[in-house]
């Protein structure tokens, strides 16, 4: 292997080359999270002496154990939580040349339900898209408590603040590794694609990033300051702590981890209801972005003022629901239960419900529920995101469906990294070679130049379907479902009027 030294702003890195693509892991974007960084910004990477060597991948955030016993979710997750040095505020980066430059920059942030995940699971290894031209970067933010809270004393959104703080890494340094800091594309999936809608909205990311990608997230899985600092309560109480961050921070994070764990498992459970009766975590997100701070001053539903020149590529998987949702946990659901299950986050459940089949010879009531959930959480919100986009905006559905799991949330993300080799376990063996390139190129494509390949998301509602053989059509996801307890909703008769006013006219692809 080739060592390749890389000057940063905070020391000299060696990293190494494997076959055409050199590699740096584990560098730190920002100071330990430890002592009175917890529960609060961290502060830049402290400098070091010498040369650091970063061929291996860094610690990661506190996170809990997961073994699913319905899937293999690991390529997805990553290692759990690996604590190394203790310095997880640490980034990778993949590069065809160290020594070029002007090279489209995209940097990804993992998804996992703001619980778990790294940027070192092996779906997201940034390999091929640095053979292709691409310097690759991922990102490690806190988690969970640590990530999510608003203690007193403490900040709010440290998870976001960390991401933005990565993105300032990369403004810095990235040139170093033959990368172009006035092309950079952020882009997520799951718990990942909500951070990049809400990095959208942040006035703190404004200037970070040219472009954005959104997989199966948006921009209304939030919630307002008041409901977390409930739930921080809640928290504190589980302890038998002052909800301070100076009480947070006297407890170990083994001992956070099994706080938050008793929080998710015993009754009662934090009612995190808004005064709609919705709860935007479903009671399943526990930890979310928070509005109504500095990161995110304004509530859900409002168009982003702070990302009017950014081209936004959005979309989700066909049947979001089907992992981790679905067959596994609502199998045996009769009726009655379907309309419970769905009522205590949400109200209106049962003609919710009817609206995907309940109560007809044809659906199950564990289908009608699963539908109910791959359109509520992500399809439907997902497209209301596109509409309020202030940008040039162009939308996706992954609609191929695996043997394992269908069409599921979280098999779009091999694809586009082209990593269906190392994520078969997930996937299976089938996965067409042509729809992996399909994806693969956009997702470069569209870095690049901000054009995907297909026209914006208007009136029209054009989409391109990523299948077994990739096709433009009309999107036939909903985009009302829910959309009655938004403060503020975007017509999709304004979308035409708002394109008119684009200062860039889009490059319509074959």
């Amino acid at each position: 292997m080739t060592v390749h030294i890389v000057n940063t702003a905070a020391g000299r890195l060696s990293g190494d080359r494997t076959g055409e693509v050199a590699r740096f892991l584990g560098i730190p974007y920002a100071a330990a999270p430890v002592g009175d960084r917890r529960f609060a910004p961290s502060g830049p990477a402290e400098r070091w002496e010498g040369t650091r060597i970063v061929t291996g991948y860094g610690a990661t955030a506190p996170q809990p154990a997961v073994n699913p016993a319905h899937a293999d979710l690991a390529p997805l997750i990553g290692p759990g939580w690996v604590t190394g040095d203790g310095q997880y505020l640490n980034l990778n980066v993949w590069t065809p040349d160290p020594g070029t430059s002007g090279l489209p920059v995209m940097v990804y942030i993992h998804g996992g339900g703001f619980m778990i995940g790294s940027g070192s699971a092996a779906a997201f290894d940034g390999t091929a898209f640095a053979r292709d031209g691409v310097v690759l970067v991922t990102v490690n933010y806190r988690l969970g408590a640590e990530g999510f809270l608003a203690p007193t004393g403490g900040s709010t959104n440290i998870g976001l603040r960390d991401q933005i703080a990565a993105l300032h890494w990369v403004r810095d340094n990235i040139a170093g590794f033959g990368g172009n800091l006035d092309n950079v594309t952020v882009f997520g999936e799951s718990a990942g694609g909500t951070s990049v809608a809400f990095l959208l909205h942040s006035p703190m990311a404004a200037g970070l990033f040219q472009r954005a990608i959104v997989q199966s997230g948006h921009d209304e899985m939030a919630r307002r300051l008041e409901l977390t600092e409930a739930l921080t309560k809640a928290f504190a109480s589980r302890l038998g702590v002052p909800s301070t961050a100076d009480a947070f921070r006297a407890i170990s994070a083994p001992d956070v981890l099994r706080a938050q764990a008793a929080l998710l498992r015993h009754e009662p459970r934090p009612d995190l209801r808004d005064e709609h009766g919705v709860d935007s975590g479903h009671r399943r997100a526990l930890f979310l972005p928070t509005t109504g701070d500095d990161v995110l001053p304004d509530p859900v539903g409002v168009p982003s003022a702070h990302s009017r020149g950014i081209d936004l590529l959005i979309g989700t998987t066909l049947e979001e629901a089907n992992l981790g949702l679905g067959a596994d946990e609502f199998a045996g659901f009769d009726e009655h239960r379907a309309v419970a299950e769905l009522a205590a986050t949400y109200p209106a459940a049962e003609a919710l419900l009817e609206r995907h089949g309940l109560h007809t010879t044809s659906v199950t009531a564990a289908d009608a529920l699963t539908a109910t959930y791959t359109d509520l959480m992500f399809r439907s919100p997902s497209r209301r995101t596109a509409l309020r986009h202030p940008g040039r905006t162009y939308v996706y559905e992954f609609a191929w469906r695996s043997p394992l799991h269908g069409a599921a949330h979280g098999l779009d993300v091999p694809f586009v990294f082209d990593t269906t080799q190392a994520c078969r376990r997930l996937i299976g063996d089938a996965a067409p070679e042509a729809l992996t390139h399909a994806m693969h190129q956009t997702w470069i494509n569209f870095a690049t130049d901000g054009d995907p390949g297909w026209p914006i998301y208007d009136d029209a509602r054009t989409t391109m379907r990523f299948d077994v053989s990739p096709h433009v059509r009309e999107d036939t996801a909903p985009h009302d479902t829910g959309a009655e307890y938004l403060p503020h909703t975007t017509p999709i008769t304004q979308v035409a009027a708002r394109a008119e006013h684009e200062e860039h006219a889009p490059n319509f692809g074959a």
